[in-house]
């Protein structure tokens, strides 16, 4: 089935994506300008433009940080705004590629708890499969561009010849 533009349109304004490295993300000379770009490139009233960016702000943690260089933030708290930004747009389905990467225990543990309390439908890219599967009840394991594995996510976890077969474990 063939998507038409207004469909494509519909759609973008859907989805939010989280790019693994967030240098590859982070447009805004500041934290405020870099959440706001998305709902200002939709050409939200202001007003709504300021009440989103402060919701993801605070949805992950980086209130306060609004005139902050993103330069000068952690990798952490460089993932963080990259997911604000994503959240920003109200997004009711959010692609994460390696989300995990680069955090160190205490921001993966914090990053996985910020993830359970979103109400967005969540589609995470990801060798980290403990992170995996305490967020997700349903995993895909892709091998050389194919489907290998489409299961229960504690099943899959548990088929220990699938995931060395396929180096993950």
């Amino acid at each position: 089935m063939a998507l038409d533009a207004r469909s494509i349109r519909a759609l973008r304004a859907r989805v939010g994506i989280v790019f693994e490295d967030p240098e590859d993300q982070i447009v805004g000379l500041t934290v405020g300008e870099d959440v706001a770009y998305g709902p200002r490139a939709r050409r939200w009233p202001e007003a709504e433009v300021d009440a989103a960016v402060r919701e993801a702000l605070a949805a992950v943690g980086l209130t306060g940080l609004e005139e902050r260089f993103p330069h000068h933030l952690s990798r952490g708290e460089k993932r963080r705004l990259c997911l604000a930004g994503a959240l920003a747009c109200r997004p009711g389905l959010l692609l994460l590629d390696e989300p995990t990467s680069g955090l160190d225990p205490r921001g993966r543990r914090e990053l996985g708890e910020l993830l359970g309390r979103l109400a967005a439908t969540l589609v995470i890219a990801s060798h980290d499969l403990a992170f995996v599967e305490a967020l997700c009840s349903r995993a895909i394991v892709l091998d050389g561009g194919a489907v290998v594995a489409d299961r229960d996510v504690r099943a899959l976890c548990a088929d220990r010849t699938l995931l060395e077969k396929h180096g993950l474990a």
